[in-house]
């Protein structure tokens, strides 16, 4: 009687257990708990200059260990972690997956946004409000439960998979993507293509993006002599600098114009933008206005795309914008490369002669959805770093029939595009994790 009682109770014990287990399995992968986590992880605040990278690595590792993955935190600059995450595939020689995103995020007006930016307020709408829901929080997740979603259907990786989350994107990625893959540590991991960020899409299609803008911020400045500010004469320092402004606005107007008339797309032309202007002479109440100044300068963001001629650029520059007969100089505060070490444009093929685009359309398609034409990133990610390497990089950020929020007041997500993006993303990793043709690898990465 006492082992029949025993065995009942062994046996009843080893229900409840089945029973607990397959609850908390349950509860993990449940909408609220996957809404729960994306909320945790906005709601820590990593906004430049200022941002709690300490917190975010300590959540980002506490969810990779949840996960059975390798984690490590590195910090190539003291104070900025960069989370590295590992599933250690069942062929660890082929070259691996590389899934990036960024930690930190911009700045926000907060008495400009309807719900405070970190406090990831889900309307009910159905509408996440933070800043970092489009740029690039989500993605980081969306990785995290891909993976968590791929683990509970019992799939085995023939290729490792690494995730990123790295520091100080949004003030340049020196710190973090660019000391990355310099890095002995970028090289043992045997990289095969990388996942980066995108943009949302305003219509049903994703949007993937093969290619970005270089920046170019250009300084230009004016001297001429002083002058009483009744008195007219040629070559004042203001008289110089008001030309060449007249002259880059004809031809950013020119290059608005091919956007306008459908001709090119945002990403394809080259854009100029005046960010700030210096001249005057100080006083106690703001400026002298009777003294014409002896100096002028003024800032453009130019961004610049891998298809432009960039020594036409910068003949254009000194011999129309900035001419030193007019008394003029010019001179960068950033001017990043649009070709490669190896003297190619910085851009990563879309045709089948790159198998990592192809399983990417296919994948996108498996789950349901469609890509839009390859798109040029409009402005700098921190894919260039991987792409002067050789390697191809993908920007992807899957938000379809969303607007583009990012940098924005009132940057929001909807929670179903964001549950969505999970399903894209867990095809594509499982596409990219299963891909074995070795000797496709070692083309793709000639591309750039």
């Amino acid at each position: 009687m006492m082992e029949l009682l025993s065995c009942r109770n062994i046996t009843f014990i080893f229900l409840t257990v089945l029973i607990l287990t397959a609850e908390a399995s349950e509860s993990e992968s449940g909408e609220s708990s996957i809404i729960s986590r994306f909320q945790q992880y906005l709601k820590i605040n990593t906004a430049q200059p200022s941002p709690r990278y300490e917190e975010a690595a300590e959540f980002l590792i506490s969810e990779g260990k949840r996960l059975s993955l390798e984690s490590q935190s590195i910090e190539f600059v003291e104070g900025k972690p960069l989370v590295l995450l590992k599933w250690e595939g069942t062929k660890p020689h082929l070259p691996s997956i590389f899934l990036y995103s960024h930690t930190d995020v911009v700045p926000s007006e907060h008495s400009k946004w309807t719900h405070h930016p970190f406090s990831a307020h889900l309307d009910s709408q159905g509408r996440i409000f933070a800043r970092g829901s489009q740029d690039m929080k989500c993605v980081g997740m969306q990785y995290l439960e891909a993976l968590r979603r791929l683990k509970a259907r019992n799939f085995h990786p023939l290729r490792s998979i690494y995730l990123a989350f790295a520091p100080d994107e949004e003030i340049g990625g020196h710190d973090g993507a660019e000391k990355l893959a310099q890095s002995e540590i970028f090289q043992r991991m045997n990289v095969g293509v990388v996942l980066d960020e995108g943009l949302a899409s305003p219509d049903a299609h994703y949007r993937a993006f093969y290619a970005e803008r270089s920046p170019w911020w250009l300084v230009i400045k004016a001297v001429g002599a002083p002058g009483h500010g009744s008195k007219l004469y040629d070559n004042s320092a203001m008289e110089n600098l008001l030309k060449s402004i007249e002259a880059i606005r004809r031809f950013r107007a020119s290059q608005f114009d091919l956007i306008k008339a459908g001709f090119k797309a945002e990403g394809e032309v080259v854009s100029v933008n005046m960010v700030f202007l210096k001249a005057g002479t100080p006083s106690p109440t703001g400026f002298v206005m009777n003294l014409q100044p002896s100096e002028a300068e003024a800032g453009f963001d130019i961004r610049v795309p891998p298809t432009a001629d960039p020594e036409s650029l910068e003949r254009r520059i000194a011999e129309e914008w900035a001419p030193s007969s007019r008394n003029m100089s010019f001179s960068f505060k950033q001017k990043a490369s649009t070709h490669s070490k190896s003297g190619k444009p910085l851009l990563t093929k879309t045709d089948s002669s790159n198998p990592w685009w192809s399983l990417l359309e296919n994948a996108v398609e498996m789950a349901g959805s469609k890509l839009g034409k390859p798109e040029v990133f409009p402005a700098a990610t921190d894919a260039r770093y991987f792409r002067d390497l050789g390697l191809p990089a993908i920007g992807f950020s899957p938000m379809a029939n969303t607007p583009i929020l990012l940098h924005d007041h009132n940057e929001f997500l909807h929670k179903d595009e964001y549950l969505k993006g999970i399903e894209i993303y867990e095809s594509i990793i499982k596409a990219y994790a299963s891909f074995n043709d070795h000797g496709r690898d070692g083309a793709s990465k000639d591309e750039l």
